[in-house]
């Protein structure tokens, strides 16, 4: 006999209504889409197993996905924890400028036009400019962002 589940789901019927048009439009990311459909699973009576072998997640995910809605809110339960991560600046607008101006010039000697990974040695070797060093990755989203 399955014991009675710690965490129920009881989806309210706008709940339910929004999950169904977020599952069916299908523009979300999978993993939210999936979340949603574990909880329409949950409120329609599914038992964990059967929940995580219909959508191929295991059972773990299923319970933190009941826990998290019983405990909080829909949006808690199906949307993704922002990041507290912070990030900090390795560039500021004088070395982006010197960087642009530098890809605005011409190549070295040798090369038909700038690679991102040519353009970031230049910048450290530049004397104008206090910086150890640089990633290829951040010179194409400073290219990026000034276009």
């Amino acid at each position: 006999m399955p014991r009675k589940k710690m965490y129920e789901v009881n989806l309210s019927e706008k709940e339910r209504d929004h999950l169904i048009n977020l599952v069916s439009s299908g523009t979300e990311k999978a993993r939210k889409l999936t979340r949603a459909r574990i909880l329409l699973k949950a409120d329609e009576g599914w038992i964990d197993k059967d929940i995580s072998e219909a959508l191929n997640v295991g059972r773990a995910t299923v319970e933190r996905i009941r826990k998290k809605y019983f405990e909080g809110d829909l949006a808690k339960a199906i949307n993704r924890k922002p990041s507290s991560r912070q990030y900090e600046r390795k560039i500021d607008g004088k070395v982006e400028a010197h960087l642009i101006a530098l890809s605005c010039g011409e190549p070295p000697k040798g090369y038909a036009d700038w690679s991102l990974r040519l353009l970031a040695d230049r910048l450290v070797k530049l004397e104008q400019v206090d910086i150890e060093s640089i990633s290829h990755e951040t010179v194409r989203q400073v290219l990026k962002k000034k276009r």
